[in-house]
Protein backbone atom coordinates (compact mmCIF):
# COMPACT_ATOMS: atom_id res chain seq x y z
CA UNK A 1 0.00 0.00 0.00
CA UNK A 2 1.49 3.53 -0.95
CA UNK A 3 -0.06 6.62 0.41
CA UNK A 4 0.00 9.26 -2.17
CA UNK A 5 -1.58 13.08 -1.98
CA UNK A 6 -3.25 14.21 -5.16
CA UNK A 7 -3.56 18.44 -5.63
CA UNK A 8 -5.43 18.73 -8.41
CA UNK A 9 -4.92 22.29 -8.68
CA UNK A 10 -6.59 24.57 -11.13
CA UNK A 11 -8.14 24.85 -14.74
CA UNK A 12 -7.82 21.07 -16.22
CA UNK A 13 -5.75 20.26 -13.12
CA UNK A 14 -8.36 17.98 -11.52
CA UNK A 15 -9.73 16.19 -14.89
CA UNK A 16 -6.39 15.39 -15.71
CA UNK A 17 -5.25 14.32 -12.29
CA UNK A 18 -8.68 12.16 -11.83
CA UNK A 19 -8.00 10.36 -15.28
CA UNK A 20 -4.48 9.68 -13.74
CA UNK A 21 -5.20 7.99 -10.89
CA UNK A 22 -7.38 5.47 -12.58
CA UNK A 23 -4.37 4.81 -14.53
CA UNK A 24 -2.48 4.16 -11.90
CA UNK A 25 -4.98 2.21 -10.29
CA UNK A 26 -5.24 0.15 -12.85
CA UNK A 27 -0.99 -0.06 -12.47
CA UNK A 28 -1.43 -1.31 -9.18
CA UNK A 29 -4.19 -4.28 -10.18
CA UNK A 30 -1.89 -5.83 -13.07
CA UNK A 31 1.52 -5.62 -10.52
CA UNK A 32 0.25 -6.09 -7.03
CA UNK A 33 -0.01 -2.91 -5.06
CA UNK A 34 -2.57 -0.66 -4.18
CA UNK A 35 -2.75 3.40 -3.60
CA UNK A 36 -4.35 5.29 -0.72
CA UNK A 37 -5.63 8.39 -2.19
CA UNK A 38 -5.67 11.28 -0.35
CA UNK A 39 -7.37 14.99 -1.86
CA UNK A 40 -6.00 18.55 -1.01
CA UNK A 41 -7.92 21.44 -1.57
CA UNK A 42 -5.05 23.93 -2.72
CA UNK A 43 -5.06 25.69 -5.29
CA UNK A 44 -7.25 29.45 -6.72
CA UNK A 45 -10.39 28.78 -5.36
CA UNK A 46 -9.36 28.17 -1.73
CA UNK A 47 -7.07 31.42 -2.19
CA UNK A 48 -9.99 33.15 -3.53
CA UNK A 49 -12.23 32.20 -0.49
CA UNK A 50 -10.00 32.55 2.04
CA UNK A 51 -6.14 34.14 0.84
CA UNK A 52 -4.80 31.17 2.00
CA UNK A 53 -1.85 29.59 -0.50
CA UNK A 54 -0.05 27.06 1.73
CA UNK A 55 -1.06 26.88 5.26
CA UNK A 56 1.39 25.07 7.58
CA UNK A 57 -1.62 22.41 8.75
CA UNK A 58 -1.25 21.88 4.24
CA UNK A 59 3.05 21.42 4.44
CA UNK A 60 2.47 19.39 7.74
CA UNK A 61 0.09 17.14 6.20
CA UNK A 62 1.68 16.30 3.26
CA UNK A 63 5.05 15.68 4.88
CA UNK A 64 3.31 12.46 5.70
CA UNK A 65 3.45 11.23 1.78
CA UNK A 66 6.51 10.10 -0.05
CA UNK A 67 4.53 11.28 -3.47
CA UNK A 68 2.38 14.11 -4.35
CA UNK A 69 0.45 14.11 -7.69
CA UNK A 70 -0.21 16.74 -8.67
CA UNK A 71 -2.26 18.74 -11.96
CA UNK A 72 -1.75 22.54 -12.24
CA UNK A 73 -1.85 26.27 -10.98
CA UNK A 74 -2.89 29.21 -12.38
CA UNK A 75 -6.40 31.33 -12.91
CA UNK A 76 -7.38 33.97 -14.44
CA UNK A 77 -8.75 35.30 -11.56
CA UNK A 78 -6.01 35.48 -10.20
CA UNK A 79 -2.67 37.71 -10.57
CA UNK A 80 0.31 35.57 -12.07
CA UNK A 81 2.81 34.45 -10.26
CA UNK A 82 0.91 34.42 -7.06
CA UNK A 83 -0.37 30.73 -6.88
CA UNK A 84 2.46 29.79 -8.87
CA UNK A 85 4.82 30.79 -6.41
CA UNK A 86 3.00 30.67 -3.43
CA UNK A 87 1.83 26.89 -4.16
CA UNK A 88 4.01 25.18 -6.74
CA UNK A 89 7.57 27.14 -5.97
CA UNK A 90 6.55 26.92 -1.76
CA UNK A 91 6.15 22.94 -2.04
CA UNK A 92 9.40 22.85 -4.12
CA UNK A 93 11.35 24.60 -1.49
CA UNK A 94 9.42 23.40 1.76
CA UNK A 95 10.01 19.63 0.27
CA UNK A 96 13.87 19.95 -0.75
CA UNK A 97 13.15 19.12 -4.09
CA UNK A 98 16.26 19.74 -5.47
CA UNK A 99 16.05 17.45 -8.30
CA UNK A 100 13.51 18.44 -11.36
CA UNK A 101 13.76 15.55 -13.48
CA UNK A 102 12.22 15.83 -17.18
CA UNK A 103 12.65 12.75 -20.05
CA UNK A 104 12.63 14.23 -23.21
CA UNK A 105 11.98 11.11 -25.13
CA UNK A 106 9.48 11.28 -29.15
CA UNK A 107 7.04 8.31 -28.57
CA UNK A 108 5.95 6.64 -31.91
CA UNK A 109 3.37 8.03 -33.52
CA UNK A 110 3.74 11.09 -32.58
CA UNK A 111 5.28 14.25 -34.65
CA UNK A 112 8.51 16.18 -33.68
CA UNK A 113 9.07 19.85 -35.92
CA UNK A 114 12.24 18.62 -36.43
CA UNK A 115 13.15 17.37 -40.07
CA UNK A 116 14.43 14.15 -40.33
CA UNK A 117 14.24 12.64 -36.82
CA UNK A 118 12.27 10.35 -34.86
CA UNK A 119 11.71 8.50 -31.85
CA UNK A 120 15.13 6.67 -32.07
CA UNK A 121 16.80 10.45 -32.19
CA UNK A 122 14.92 11.99 -28.98
CA UNK A 123 15.71 9.99 -25.93
CA UNK A 124 17.21 12.10 -23.61
CA UNK A 125 16.70 12.94 -19.61
CA UNK A 126 17.41 16.42 -18.46
CA UNK A 127 18.21 16.71 -14.70
CA UNK A 128 17.29 20.34 -13.92
CA UNK A 129 18.28 21.54 -10.04
CA UNK A 130 15.26 23.08 -8.96
CA UNK A 131 16.56 24.99 -5.80
CA UNK A 132 18.66 27.54 -6.34
CA UNK A 133 20.19 30.10 -9.10
CA UNK A 134 17.85 33.06 -9.93
CA UNK A 135 14.64 30.96 -8.69
CA UNK A 136 15.61 31.99 -5.01
CA UNK A 137 13.94 35.31 -4.93
CA UNK A 138 16.77 37.79 -3.86
CA UNK A 139 15.97 40.59 -5.60
CA UNK A 140 14.49 44.75 -5.36
CA UNK A 141 13.16 47.16 -7.97
CA UNK A 142 13.65 50.63 -7.24
CA UNK A 143 14.53 54.27 -8.12
CA UNK A 144 17.90 55.28 -6.74
CA UNK A 145 16.94 57.55 -4.11
CA UNK A 146 14.56 55.27 -2.29
CA UNK A 147 17.70 52.82 -1.79
CA UNK A 148 20.98 54.91 -1.32
CA UNK A 149 22.89 52.54 1.02
CA UNK A 150 23.16 50.21 -1.83
CA UNK A 151 26.80 50.58 -1.78
CA UNK A 152 26.76 47.57 -4.43
CA UNK A 153 24.08 49.12 -6.68
CA UNK A 154 25.92 52.53 -6.60
CA UNK A 155 29.11 51.08 -7.80
CA UNK A 156 27.81 49.09 -10.67
CA UNK A 157 25.84 52.06 -11.73
CA UNK A 158 28.32 54.34 -11.85
CA UNK A 159 30.69 52.75 -13.73
CA UNK A 160 28.95 51.07 -16.17
CA UNK A 161 26.58 54.01 -16.59
CA UNK A 162 27.68 56.80 -15.70
CA UNK A 163 24.74 57.51 -13.04
CA UNK A 164 24.50 59.04 -9.47
CA UNK A 165 21.72 56.41 -7.96
CA UNK A 166 22.42 59.55 -4.91
CA UNK A 167 20.52 61.89 -6.94
CA UNK A 168 19.41 60.23 -9.77
CA UNK A 169 16.00 58.84 -9.68
CA UNK A 170 16.58 56.32 -12.27
CA UNK A 171 14.72 53.38 -11.98
CA UNK A 172 16.33 50.31 -11.47
CA UNK A 173 16.23 46.26 -10.40
CA UNK A 174 18.24 43.65 -9.40
CA UNK A 175 18.47 39.66 -9.49
CA UNK A 176 20.87 37.68 -7.24
CA UNK A 177 21.31 33.86 -8.47
CA UNK A 178 22.69 31.64 -5.98
CA UNK A 179 24.82 28.51 -6.45
CA UNK A 180 26.42 26.18 -3.51
CA UNK A 181 28.63 23.65 -3.38
CA UNK A 182 26.12 21.09 -1.69
CA UNK A 183 23.60 21.88 -4.17
CA UNK A 184 25.53 21.59 -7.45
CA UNK A 185 27.21 18.54 -5.66
CA UNK A 186 23.95 16.61 -5.12
CA UNK A 187 21.96 16.92 -8.42
CA UNK A 188 25.10 16.29 -10.52
CA UNK A 189 25.92 13.03 -8.51
CA UNK A 190 21.64 12.25 -9.08
CA UNK A 191 22.70 13.17 -13.20
CA UNK A 192 25.75 10.55 -13.17
CA UNK A 193 23.61 8.07 -11.31
CA UNK A 194 20.77 7.85 -13.78
CA UNK A 195 24.20 8.19 -16.68
CA UNK A 196 24.97 5.15 -15.25
CA UNK A 197 21.72 3.15 -15.96
CA UNK A 198 21.62 4.78 -19.74
CA UNK A 199 24.24 5.91 -22.25
CA UNK A 200 27.28 6.73 -19.72
CA UNK A 201 26.95 10.43 -21.27
CA UNK A 202 26.28 13.82 -18.98
CA UNK A 203 26.53 16.83 -20.66
CA UNK A 204 26.65 20.06 -18.18
CA UNK A 205 25.22 23.77 -19.39
CA UNK A 206 26.28 27.02 -17.81
CA UNK A 207 27.10 30.23 -19.00
CA UNK A 208 30.30 30.35 -18.16
CA UNK A 209 31.77 32.47 -20.33
CA UNK A 210 30.05 35.41 -19.30
CA UNK A 211 29.02 34.60 -15.74
CA UNK A 212 31.84 33.32 -14.61
CA UNK A 213 31.59 33.14 -11.08
CA UNK A 214 28.13 31.78 -10.59
CA UNK A 215 28.96 29.36 -13.09
CA UNK A 216 32.26 28.70 -12.50
CA UNK A 217 31.90 26.94 -9.49
CA UNK A 218 28.99 25.00 -11.22
CA UNK A 219 32.09 23.51 -13.48
CA UNK A 220 34.16 22.90 -10.57
CA UNK A 221 31.55 20.69 -8.76
CA UNK A 222 31.09 19.13 -12.42
CA UNK A 223 34.39 18.45 -12.90
CA UNK A 224 35.09 17.20 -9.25
CA UNK A 225 32.00 14.84 -9.66
CA UNK A 226 33.20 13.35 -13.26
CA UNK A 227 35.84 12.51 -11.21
CA UNK A 228 34.34 9.65 -9.53
CA UNK A 229 32.27 8.22 -12.50
CA UNK A 230 35.43 7.31 -14.81
CA UNK A 231 32.78 5.26 -17.13
CA UNK A 232 30.97 8.31 -17.50
CA UNK A 233 32.13 10.39 -21.15
CA UNK A 234 31.64 14.17 -20.27
CA UNK A 235 31.19 17.54 -21.95
CA UNK A 236 30.49 21.53 -20.90
CA UNK A 237 28.05 22.89 -23.26
CA UNK A 238 27.13 26.92 -23.21
CA UNK A 239 23.53 27.49 -22.64
CA UNK A 240 22.73 28.90 -26.21
CA UNK A 241 24.90 25.92 -27.51
CA UNK A 242 22.46 23.72 -26.51
CA UNK A 243 19.36 25.30 -27.98
CA UNK A 244 20.80 24.89 -31.15
CA UNK A 245 22.19 21.38 -30.82
CA UNK A 246 18.54 20.21 -28.82
CA UNK A 247 17.17 21.28 -32.50
CA UNK A 248 20.07 19.86 -35.47
CA UNK A 249 21.20 17.08 -33.49
CA UNK A 250 19.01 15.73 -30.14
CA UNK A 251 20.47 12.16 -30.90
CA UNK A 252 23.73 13.42 -29.07
CA UNK A 253 22.38 13.62 -25.37
CA UNK A 254 21.91 10.97 -23.24
CA UNK A 255 21.51 12.83 -19.42
CA UNK A 256 21.89 16.54 -19.33
CA UNK A 257 22.19 18.77 -16.06
CA UNK A 258 21.75 22.26 -15.82
CA UNK A 259 21.28 25.02 -13.12
CA UNK A 260 17.67 25.83 -12.38
CA UNK A 261 16.90 28.93 -14.88
CA UNK A 262 18.91 27.46 -17.93
CA UNK A 263 16.92 24.06 -17.01
CA UNK A 264 13.55 25.47 -16.82
CA UNK A 265 14.29 27.27 -20.70
CA UNK A 266 15.81 24.45 -22.43
CA UNK A 267 13.17 21.99 -20.83
CA UNK A 268 10.29 23.93 -22.41
CA UNK A 269 12.06 23.35 -26.27
CA UNK A 270 12.37 19.95 -25.03
CA UNK A 271 9.06 19.66 -24.74
CA UNK A 272 8.69 21.04 -28.31
CA UNK A 273 10.87 18.39 -30.06
CA UNK A 274 9.47 15.37 -28.74
CA UNK A 275 5.72 16.62 -29.74
CA UNK A 276 4.28 19.35 -27.44
CA UNK A 277 3.78 20.30 -23.87
CA UNK A 278 0.89 17.64 -23.79
CA UNK A 279 3.78 15.10 -23.97
CA UNK A 280 5.92 16.74 -21.19
CA UNK A 281 6.19 15.13 -17.50
CA UNK A 282 8.10 16.36 -14.76
CA UNK A 283 9.29 15.15 -11.83
CA UNK A 284 10.50 17.52 -8.50
CA UNK A 285 12.12 15.03 -6.42
CA UNK A 286 13.88 15.15 -3.01
CA UNK A 287 15.19 11.40 -3.16
CA UNK A 288 14.88 10.92 0.91
CA UNK A 289 11.95 12.99 1.56
CA UNK A 290 8.66 14.41 0.03
CA UNK A 291 8.51 14.49 -4.08
CA UNK A 292 5.81 15.73 -6.42
CA UNK A 293 4.98 14.99 -10.09
CA UNK A 294 3.32 16.65 -12.86
CA UNK A 295 2.58 17.82 -16.47
CA UNK A 296 4.70 20.66 -16.92
CA UNK A 297 2.17 22.54 -19.42
CA UNK A 298 0.00 24.73 -17.47
CA UNK A 299 -3.93 24.89 -16.70
CA UNK A 300 -5.60 26.19 -19.45
CA UNK A 301 -8.39 27.49 -17.48
CA UNK A 302 -10.67 28.19 -21.23
CA UNK A 303 -10.79 24.39 -20.88
CA UNK A 304 -11.96 23.49 -17.81
CA UNK A 305 -14.23 20.89 -17.30
CA UNK A 306 -15.17 20.18 -20.74
CA UNK A 307 -13.47 17.05 -20.82
CA UNK A 308 -11.12 17.47 -24.01
CA UNK A 309 -7.72 17.90 -22.02
CA UNK A 310 -4.52 15.73 -23.07
CA UNK A 311 -3.90 13.88 -19.74
CA UNK A 312 -0.80 12.21 -21.48
CA UNK A 313 1.84 14.27 -19.90
CA UNK A 314 0.12 13.81 -16.55
CA UNK A 315 0.03 10.14 -16.89
CA UNK A 316 3.54 9.81 -17.37
CA UNK A 317 4.38 11.86 -14.79
CA UNK A 318 2.50 9.28 -12.83
CA UNK A 319 4.50 6.92 -14.53
CA UNK A 320 7.63 9.13 -12.85
CA UNK A 321 6.06 8.75 -9.56
CA UNK A 322 6.01 4.90 -9.91
CA UNK A 323 8.94 4.83 -10.60
CA UNK A 324 9.90 6.86 -7.46
CA UNK A 325 8.04 4.42 -5.31
CA UNK A 326 9.89 1.68 -6.06
CA UNK A 327 7.56 0.40 -9.20
CA UNK A 328 9.56 0.11 -12.12
CA UNK A 329 7.78 -2.53 -13.80
CA UNK A 330 4.33 -1.03 -13.66
CA UNK A 331 6.34 2.62 -14.60
CA UNK A 332 7.42 0.96 -17.87
CA UNK A 333 3.73 -0.45 -18.56
CA UNK A 334 2.21 2.85 -18.13
CA UNK A 335 4.66 4.52 -20.34
CA UNK A 336 4.10 1.08 -22.74
CA UNK A 337 0.59 1.88 -22.51
CA UNK A 338 0.72 5.72 -23.32
CA UNK A 339 2.56 4.37 -26.70
CA UNK A 340 -0.27 1.61 -27.62
CA UNK A 341 -3.17 4.45 -26.90
CA UNK A 342 -1.09 6.60 -29.90
CA UNK A 343 -0.50 4.22 -31.64
CA UNK A 344 -4.13 3.02 -31.93
CA UNK A 345 -5.52 6.95 -31.72
CA UNK A 346 -7.03 6.22 -28.89
CA UNK A 347 -6.06 9.68 -28.05
CA UNK A 348 -7.16 13.30 -27.48
CA UNK A 349 -8.48 15.14 -30.50
CA UNK A 350 -4.52 17.29 -30.36
CA UNK A 351 -3.08 13.70 -31.21
CA UNK A 352 -5.44 12.40 -33.76
CA UNK A 353 -7.88 10.79 -31.40
CA UNK A 354 -11.87 12.00 -30.64
CA UNK A 355 -11.40 10.62 -26.67
CA UNK A 356 -12.35 13.18 -23.92
CA UNK A 357 -10.16 13.35 -20.84
CA UNK A 358 -11.45 10.35 -19.06
CA UNK A 359 -12.15 8.26 -21.92
CA UNK A 360 -8.26 8.18 -22.95
CA UNK A 361 -7.17 7.63 -19.10
CA UNK A 362 -9.69 4.60 -19.03
CA UNK A 363 -8.12 3.39 -22.68
CA UNK A 364 -4.81 3.31 -21.21
CA UNK A 365 -5.82 1.90 -18.03
CA UNK A 366 -7.44 -1.16 -19.76
CA UNK A 367 -4.51 -1.47 -21.77
CA UNK A 368 -2.43 -2.07 -18.90
CA UNK A 369 -5.22 -4.49 -17.11
CA UNK A 370 -4.82 -6.61 -20.43
CA UNK A 371 -0.92 -6.16 -20.91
Amino acid sequence: MYKVAAIGGDGIGPEIVDAGRVVLDAAGERYGFDIDWTDFDIGADRYLATGELLTEDDLKELSAFKSIYFGSIGDDRVKPGILEKGILLGLRFHFDQYINLRPVRMLAGTQTPLAGKGPEDIDFLVVRENTEDFYVGIGSRFSGKEHRDLEVVRDIYSIKFGLDVESDSEEIAYQIGIISREGSSRVMEYAFDAAMKREKKVTSVDKANVLSDVYGLWRDVFTETAARYPDVTTEFNFVDAVTMWFVKNPEWFDVVVAPNMFGDIITDLGAMIQGGLGLAPGGNINPQGTSLFEPIHGSAPKYKGMNRANPIATIWAGSLLLENLGEPEAAAAVVDAIVQSIAAKQTTVDLGGTLGTREAGAWIADAIRNK
